[in-house]
């Protein structure tokens, strides 16, 4: 039996089909660019997930599969929001979760709720990112939309309404709505009425893993698949990849380590307390039932692409310059390069949206060499910082499961395995989200009986990174430099901005 699941990015879809042992025998994936026509603003036509999607689907459909898709999952990014008319139509774009154009609106419903009760309510801190600011935004600025539509989907959920299918969000999605009580597993009437909506203005929340419905033979044509194949509710794609790392159990921690570096604890609870909210962390249900997850992140691997960027000369073709090629030139020992990654403002803990990055301690002697080195350095020391935030707060969790571009680096992975103490072990399959949603469909339809077998069958690890506390004690000096520069720029920042 396959599965065929689908991870609908903000910029980027992929699709794969999967076996119920974990084999990847087929992925596609395509490209789209957000349109940006202000500074703040990031949109998409809403008709371009759809398309994307389906387009994705019939090319796997063409390819030969060694056994039938048994179900599909969707599984995508959190936030964005879609104004939907009472026919299922999309009334304007899609409102991406990069979107920053609700600043004030974002300030503004902190300051109505209270910043701790908006924590121990949400499971957030507020930032404009999330849905209610962006619906307080379309209420005073595109009332036209907001009071013409009938309810405001996530991506997933408007997936499924466009196959005629419930638009069923799962509670991980749910939560990047900042109007969900995370403790009731609810939406919260007291934020909606903040926006004037009730709760049937969103999509219904439940279990990840949920069948919304079988596919109509017009719908399944859509897709290449046979009538009648159910569908499942897959998630937020960070939760939802952890899933695909095999982080099932409390304790158990995910790292994707791609343009955000982002960290996903499992837990039996939620973490709402004064040092997760001091932290801004964010703390909500999983994908796993009765499970809960905590996450910090942070701009990474963006610090390398303005790196290739800047050393991509004009003429040079796509494959001639490599940052790998880098890797071996590095100087043995720590660069003395104080570098943080903050090109688009820092995220845990002070979410300051105007750092910006630093580069301190360049000599005559810096070269490229040493830039790509002491951007490693910094993103490993930034990884600590997110880690220790966690810690702080009461998660535990000794291991750390990785995936993404980051891990093509084995200098920045014993990097980070040193500067937070932790080893981080590397599974076969890279694409943990599209499987963490097949293993939600394997169970859906009762080929695994729960997650724990789903992963044990499905999940395999191809390299583990120790700890190395002798590395560590040669970074002390400079890690400790990082810590003072950072604190002297965090505060030079909170009195620019007071």
């Amino acid at each position: 039996m396959s599965f065929l699941s689908i991870d609908v990015g903000s910029s980027r879809c992929k699709a794969a089909i999967f076996s119920s042992s974990g084999e990847m025998q087929a992925m596609r994936s395509a490209a789209y660019a957000p349109h940006c026509p202000r500074p703040g603003f990031a949109e998409l036509e809403a008709s371009t997930f759809l398309n994307v999607v389906t387009a994705m689907a019939k090319e796997l459909a063409r390819i030969p599969a060694s056994e039938a898709i048994q179900a599909v999952c969707f599984s995508s990014h959190g936030e964005t929001v879609i104004p939907v008319s009472a026919a299922g139509q999309a009334l304007g774009a899609a409102i991406l979760n990069i979107d920053v154009r609700a600043a004030s609106e974002a300030a503004w419903v902190e300051d109505e709720i209270g910043r701790r009760q908006l924590f121990m309510l949400t499971g957030h801190t507020s930032h404009a990112m999330y849905t209610i600011p962006k619906l307080l935004w379309l209420r005073s600025h595109a009332p036209e939309i907001f009071h013409a539509a009938s309810s405001f989907q996530s991506v997933t959920s408007f997936l499924l309404l466009q196959l005629g299918l419930p638009p069923l969000v799962d509670y991980s999605h749910a939560a990047r709505f900042m109007a969900f009580d995370v403790n009731q597993k609810i939406w919260s009437t007291d934020l909606l009425g903040l926006v004037g909506l009730s709760p049937q203005a969103l999509p219904l929340p439940v279990q990840a893993g949920t069948v919304a419905g079988r596919l109509d033979s017009t719908a399944a044509t859509m897709l290449g698949v046979t009538a009648g194949t159910p569908v499942v509710v897959g998630g937020h794609d960070q939760v939802i990849g952890a899933i695909g790392l095999g982080v099932i159990q409390a304790g158990r921690a995910a790292g994707s380590l791609g343009t955000y570096e982002c960290i996903t604890v499992a837990s039996d609870h939620l973490l709402l307390n004064d040092a997760a909210m001091q932290s801004s962390l964010n703390s909500y249900p999983g994908a796993v039932p009765g499970r809960f997850v905590t996450i910090a992140y942070f701009p990474g691997g963006i610090m390398m692409q303005w790196l290739g960027n800047l050393l991509h000369e004009p003429g040079m073709g796509e494959e001639e310059y490599h940052l790998g090629d880098l890797e071996s030139a590095a100087p043995a020992g720590p660069t003395g390069l104080l570098i943080t990654p903050h090109l688009i403002g820092s995220c845990n803990p002070e979410f300051d949206a105007h750092a910006r990055a630093t580069i301190s301690g360049l000599t005559f002697e810096s070269t490229r060499a040493h830039l790509y080195k002491g951007i490693l350095e910094g993103i490993a020391a930034e990884l600590a910082i997110v880690t220790e935030c966690l810690e702080n707060a009461g998660s535990t969790f000794c291991d750390i499961n990785v995936f993404g571009g980051g891990i093509r680096s084995s200098l920045g992975l014993r990097l980070r395995a040193a500067f937070t103490h932790k080893r981080l072990h590397i599974m076969s399959c890279q694409e943990s989200v599209c499987l963490g949603g097949a293993m939600l469909a394997s169970v859906a339809v009762g080929i695994h009986s729960d997650l724990e077998s789903a992963a044990q069958a499905m999940v395999r690890e191809q390299e583990c990174v120790p700890d190395d506390p002798l590395l560590a004690e040669q970074y002390r000096p400079q890690i400790k430099s990082y810590r003072q520069l950072r604190s002297m720029l965090v505060h030079r920042h909170n009195q620019q901005n007071s």
